[in-house]
């Protein structure tokens, strides 16, 4: 006999207009708000690789630039910095969890976002808004049109009626033609409360962009790998992507080593954290540093960990980009 599941018609929404904000429009830096890059020697070398991945070859056969988001990302307000990335042709790829088409979806669409955890669970109401939810739709006609998630959410954004759509991150992976991934635990973000939630169309949804993950990680011999306050989404999809290709790499005589990885987070590391930790240190169980500091990179490649606010990484990494960018092109002698 089956178990008794939850009956959601029993629920009440309430519109995203009785919900206090957290985070409002105020938060998002302009590119001109960018304070001086931090002094860090690694985070110079990392902007090179970026640069020089972006400038290898033809854009056809150009290395990918991958940079893989936590939703704290999006209310960090550096939405502008990530766009200008993927404008300039840095971004080849941006992937993100559930939460981030959630925070990205609720500035495009009112302005603000994130709710007081503390404050909604306690009445019951954490995650249950009626607005919030046509993302469950949009995942529907993701999975009845056979496209990923997130080119699903990003589309929706750019052409629909969203006042603040300058802002989306995936807005604009969609108009930039960049791809825009997004990785979904089911369980893990307030739109599974809902009603409306359809578990297998964002499972399809997501599949397939796990699978367009894994085109772009096939392009990374020569190109970079970034997480930024990841510690469960960013390591493990790379890893199984990283396994497919370098599967198919394999078989056609080809490598996939000679890449570099960087870690954003807040958790202290050790200096020598490209060794890895034995399984008696707690920190053998933080999926980042094995994975992507240590693992990934054992064939050739280089990481480099970063314990940064994303509010000083990304505006930082951008203008050292931005930077390397202007110096590239500047003629001898000028």
């Amino acid at each position: 006999m089956p178990h008794e599941t939850f009956d959601r018609n029993r629920l009440r929404l309430k519109p995203l207009a009785e919900r206090q904000h957290d985070l409002d429009l105020s938060v998002i830096m302009a590119l001109d708000d960018a304070p001086e890059a931090v002094d860090d020697e690694d985070l110079a070398t990392l902007a090179d690789r970026i640069v020089a991945a972006r400038e290898r070859g033809a854009p056809a056969q150009r290395a990918a630039v991958i940079f893989a988001l936590g939703a704290h990302v999006i209310r960090a307000g550096v939405q502008r910095f990530l766009i200008d990335l993927m404008e300039r042709g840095v971004i080849t790829h941006l992937a993100g969890n559930g939460a981030v088409a959630i925070h990205d979806f609720e500035f495009a669409l009112i302005g603000a976002t994130c709710e007081s955890v503390a404050k909604y669970i306690s009445e019951g109401q954490f995650g249950l808004w009626e607005e919030t939810g046509r993302l469950n739709d949009i995942a529907r006609v993701a999975a009845d049109e056979g496209i990923g998630y997130g080119e699903a959410v990003g589309r929706e954004i750019a052409t629909g009626n969203f006042p603040h759509a300058d802002i989306s991150v995936l807005a604009a992976a969609y108009r930039l033609g960049v791809p825009a991934t997004l990785h979904v635990g089911i369980g893990y973000d307030i739109i599974h409360e809902h009603p409306s939630c359809d578990g297998a169309a964002i499972g399809a949804a997501s599949y397939t962009d796990f699978l367009v993950f894994a085109r772009s990680v096939e392009g990374l011999e020569g190109g970079a790998y970034l997480t930024f306050g990841s510690a469960v989404m960013g390591p493990e999809v790379y890893l199984k992507a990283l396994a497919m290709a370098r599967n198919v790499a394999h078989q056609e005589g080809r490598r996939i080593a000679d890449l570099t990885t960087a870690v954003f987070d807040l958790k202290p590391l050790p200096d020598d954290y490209r060794e890895q930790p034995p399984k008696s240190d707690p920190n053998y169980y933080f999926r980042p540093w094995k994975t992507i500091l240590v693992r990934t990179v054992a064939d050739g490649g280089e990481s480099f960990y970063f314990p940064l606010d994303h509010a000083v990484a990304i505006p930082s990494l951008w203008r050292l980009i931005v930077e390397q960018l202007a110096t590239e092109r500047r003629a001898p002698g000028d």
